[in-house]
């Protein structure tokens, strides 16, 4: 998902300023605002039991560039 469309995803839940946020941080915020785990970018071990979390493809992507 690119960032437009996460940050049009935050501005839907009113949070606060998305155009200044990183993608992580904004992910995280929604994740936190559905009442969900803030875990974005945290499958270290590409281990995930939210198989049908909207974020899941970016976040193993995103994981994979922090262990790199």
């Amino acid at each position: 998902m690119n960032m437009q469309q996460v940050r049009e995803i935050a501005r839907q839940y009113g949070l606060a300023s998305p155009a200044r946020s990183t993608k992580l941080h904004l992910i995280r915020s929604i994740q936190s605002t559905e009442g969900n785990f803030p875990c974005y970018a945290s499958a270290l071990e590409m281990e995930c039991d939210q198989l049908d979390c909207l974020w899941r493809r970016d976040c193993f992507a995103a994981a994979k560039k922090m262990t790199a």
